[in-house]
């Protein structure tokens, strides 16, 4: 609800003239609860779009964003018309450039019609592989950036999975198919062989995971997070790494397509994103 664009904007209100040419900011919208029920929707109408991003803006201390992404899809809206909402933003000069999140390959085709559509945000890990069924291959078409969030599989793919007992305590994974029961065990068995390879190669099972990635497709931009400092060099090492096609053939061997167990989202998780 914005604390984080609070806390971005304090940082950036000490950083004077640099601030614009140091860092590239992306923030995104539609995603709200109802203050009633408290229930969550999807709100894709150009007015409420350009409300939110001029909060944004407010609170972050700066008069445009470099990406403004739509979160989630409404279906009520045609996706042709949205990014036409959003090319309007572009125009007013309050956005570089727009994006979406957990789109599928045939939304993507046609918004860009409208508008070059200059990254989709989509989980994508050697956990969840869905984004090859199209997205990557649609996103290199298009000139299209593939962000991919969670690539370290919510750190079934570091180091130092969540334990159970303590996934239990956070809202997300107490009721994500992969941390539950017998799901968990078998996905940590199953990735402890990630891990010894890791450990083989002298490599973080983390950096590892990004490097990966990364060597899928000039596309794909990682996006993880972390608490760390130490966690936060594991991540940027994988830059580093040549990742040759032996260790790709290595890897895949070890997690193969379709390895975890459990869906990627509970049935409430599901309620948004696009499936393909």
């Amino acid at each position: 609800m914005g604390k984080s664009e609070e806390r971005i904007g304090e940082f950036l209100s000490k950083q004077g003239k640099q601030a614009n040419s140091l860092f590239n900011i992306a923030t995104k919208a539609s995603i709200f609860s109802d203050p009633e029920t408290g229930k969550r929707g999807f709100n894709n109408e150009g007015t409420h779009l350009e409300e939110e991003l001029d909060k944004s803006l407010k609170r972050m201390g700066v008069d445009y964003v470099d990406l403004f992404y739509v979160h989630r899809r409404d279906h009520n809206i045609e996706i042709e018309e949205v990014t036409e909402s959003l090319s309007k933003l572009v125009k007013k000069g309050k956005t570089k450039s727009i994006g979406y999140s957990e789109i599928a390959p045939s939304s993507l085709k046609r918004a860009s019609a409208i508008h070059h559509i200059a990254a989709v945000q989509s989980e994508y890990s050697l956990s969840t592989r869905a984004p090859e069924m199209g997205l990557v291959q649609v996103c290199e078409e298009l000139d299209t950036a593939l962000v991919a969030f969670s690539p370290v599989g919510r750190t079934f793919l570091t180091d130092s999975p969540l334990s159970y007992d303590f996934a239990q305590t956070l809202d997300f994974t107490k009721v994500n198919p992969r941390f539950k029961q017998p799901n968990y065990d078998k996905n940590i068995i199953i990735s402890d062989n990630f891990r010894k390879y890791s450990r083989d190669l002298g490599i973080a099972s983390a950096t590892l995971s990004i490097a990966w990635l990364l060597a899928k497709s000039e596309s794909i931009i990682p996006i993880p997070g972390t608490r760390y400092v130490k966690h936060l060099h594991e991540l940027a090492a994988a830059m580093e790494v040549d990742v040759t096609d032996k260790m790709i053939s290595e890897i895949e061997s070890i997690l193969p397509l379709g390895w975890a167990y459990g869906d990627r989202y509970s049935d409430a998780q599901w309620i948004g994103p696009e499936r393909y």
